[in-house]
């Protein structure tokens, strides 16, 4: 056998570190900046500067053209033979979400361990520590031969097994489920300098990034509402912005309960996120209403009618509040009761650690 044997180089080991911690800044920068390549490399340069991180040694440019070589980045003219513009390529939006996957689970270890329970026994999925008797047609790979010796020995003082001796561990079953995530995107995410947005982007793509990895059989759609709602690509997250909308609530309802109403998943949900009363509503020829001091007579009316339409058809709304205005507190119980659904308050740092345990904890069923 032969070995070779090549000298440890530390700076190129350092380097490596560096790089790769520079691109999670970047990727924390492409979140506030609505995915814009070019503006966060602005930003990383000027704290780069800053800290030191950039040198005659090692530039800006050089990063960039690492992340070029990497295709986290590509260059890209605009139309009118504009200036070339760098954006994300595939594998640096691959890279956002599983980095804001990254970041909601290492939040949950501390303080979510034991969420992710189930109900009841199932087939398939994953082992429990829990076992019951062996039936006909159990697959043997799930016997607890442990088990089956000690009831052996209890019966008779001896090892002699019988089919009366065996046990199975235990398996969660888990079913697909369609989620709509409807994300608000009115002026109150960004309002007096608070950014809800960012944190609220970062649950989209965490969940889109679990889903593909962990879930393929789930389906997951995300609905921006402002004064309309409409659906986006998932490919589109990281671009998604606030803006100077009001907040159509029912809106942004009726268009997750259509996407759903044609999921073929026996197990559909809606994971609402907003921070704002409502404040808009779509008439039926097309024109909105609008009331910016919000929880306008009607257009909470409507809202509510919107919820227990949803609830009528199976699907349970899940809101999570970024606020606790008083005022905001009575309609979202109100909501709640009316979908019978559930609500939970935070502040914006925390809003992605209760998702992503919600996510995954509700969506596990088992089945006997």
């Amino acid at each position: 056998m032969e070995f070779r044997y090549a000298r440890f180089d530390v700076e190129l080991e350092r380097l490596k570190d560096v790089l790769e911690n520079l691109e999670r800044v970047f990727n924390e920068l492409l979140l506030l900046t609505d995915g814009d390549v070019e503006q966060a490399l602005g930003h990383l340069e000027r704290v780069g500067k800053r800290y030191g991180w950039f040198n005659e040694n090692f530039t800006i440019e050089e990063f960039r053209l690492w992340l070029e070589r990497r295709g986290v980045v590509r260059a890209q003219t605009e139309s009118g033979d504009g200036p070339a513009r760098a954006t994300l390529g595939a594998r640096g939006e691959r890279g956002l979400r599983q980095q804001s996957l990254e970041t909601i689970f290492e939040g949950l270890a501390a303080d979510a361990r034991g969420e992710h329970r189930t109900r009841g026994p199932g087939v398939g999925g994953e082992r429990t520590s829990e076992t019951r008797p062996w039936r006909f047609g159990d697959p043997t790979h799930a016997i607890d031969f442990n088990a089956g010796l000690r009831n052996a020995f209890a019966r008779s003082g001896e090892f002699e097994l019988t089919q009366d001796d065996l046990e199975v561990f235990e398996t969660e079953h888990n079913t697909s489920c369609a989620t709509v995530l409807l994300l608000d995107i009115s002026h109150s995410m960004v309002l007096y300098g608070e950014d809800r947005i960012t944190p609220a982007k970062r649950v989209a793509l965490a969940l889109c990034e679990l889903i593909k990895s962990r879930y393929p059989k789930d389906a997951l759609h995300v609905v921006l509402f402002g004064d309309e709602a409409w659906e986006v690509p998932l490919a589109e997250l990281p671009y998604v912005g606030a803006g100077p909308y009001h907040t159509n609530t029912r809106d942004g309802l009726r268009r997750a309960r259509e996407i759903l109403r044609r999921a073929k998943s026996a197990n559909k949900q809606i994971l609402m996120i907003t921070d704002g009363k409502p404040s808009a509503l779509t008439e039926d020829d097309g024109r909105i209403y609008k009331n910016s001091m919000g929880l306008d007579r009607r257009v909470v009316n409507k809202t509510l009618e919107e919820a227990g339409q949803c609830r009528r058809l199976g699907i349970p709304i899940t809101t999570f509040m970024l606020t606790q205005d008083p005022g905001l507190v009575d309609f979202v119980e109100r909501f709640t009761e009316e979908n019978r659904g559930r609500a939970f308050y935070s502040s914006a740092s925390d809003i992605s650690s209760f998702v992503l345990v919600d996510y995954v904890r509700n969506r596990r069923r088992r089945g006997g």
